[in-house]
């Protein structure tokens, strides 16, 4: 059986391009996998708390010592890292906003980003003192753009703060970078012939994902397009 924790960052709920593509991705993993256990987070609709100073301080306090107050601080922490833990799949519905990510992913990857949980650090590493706790897992990020060209060598690569910080923080989700696989939706904003265009050839692109990632879970995942190797995307969609 397989663990799936589906998750979106829409502020939106009804026109929401990235929530159409994430439960499409689901309903149809679904019918490969009927056995399969789905962990649902809505970011969009119950965004997780921004890090305070009473958070960092819990989180860097060791465990024994933190008092009851600490550990109710930690509470959702614990929670969404037990979820991201379970997970063989990780699929992720996120617009991009303002050229980046939704705040409430920002702060739901602080809620999660946490050492002695999921990384560790060491300076006996020297420069790289930070490795990841967590491993083995995939991350399918399903995505909504306004604009276009945000790939590498695209006319706005400059601009894409979205792919490459999910890539970076990938890390914190046991997640390499060659195992993040994207779908995107473009043209949003435009409207026009390319937008209708772009919305069929993503659903295509999920279909053929989902069969493609349903052959090897959770043991040996076939690579498929990943942000490392190229991304297609476009700007604020929402």
């Amino acid at each position: 059986m397989t663990t799936l924790l589906h998750i979106d960052a829409s502020a939106r709920t009804k026109r929401s391009l990235s929530r159409r593509l994430s439960s499409l991705f689901v309903e149809q993993w679904r019918q490969q996998h009927p056995d399969a256990e789905i962990i649902r987070r809505d970011l969009g609709l119950a965004p997780p708390p921004h890090m305070s100073e009473a958070w960092i301080a819990a989180a860097f306090t060791p465990p024994a010592e933190r008092s009851t107050e600490m550990r109710d601080t930690l509470a959702l922490s614990d929670t969404l890292i037990a979820e991201v833990r379970a997970a063989d799949l990780i699929v992720l519905g996120v617009p991009m906003y303002n050229y980046g990510m939704p705040s409430a992913l920002k702060a739901w990857v602080d809620q999660i980003a946490r050492v002695g949980e999921t990384f560790s650090f060491d300076l006996a590493r020297g420069d790289f003192p930070i490795e990841p706790e967590l491993s083995g897992k995939h991350l399918v990020v399903l995505s909504s753009r306004g604009e276009f060209g945000f790939q590498p060598g695209g006319v706005r690569a400059a601009s894409n703060h979205l792919d490459p910080h999910i890539a970076t923080t990938g890390q914190y989700l046991g997640v390499v970078r060659k195992d993040i696989h994207l779908v995107a939706i473009e043209y949003q904003e435009f409207g026009d012939e390319r937008f209708a265009r772009s919305i069929a050839d993503a659903e295509q692109r999920v279909h053929a994902l989902v069969r493609e990632l349903a052959i090897g879970l959770p043991h040996s995942l076939r690579a498929s397009p990943s942000l490392a190797a190229g991304m297609s995307s476009a700007a604020r969609s929402r």
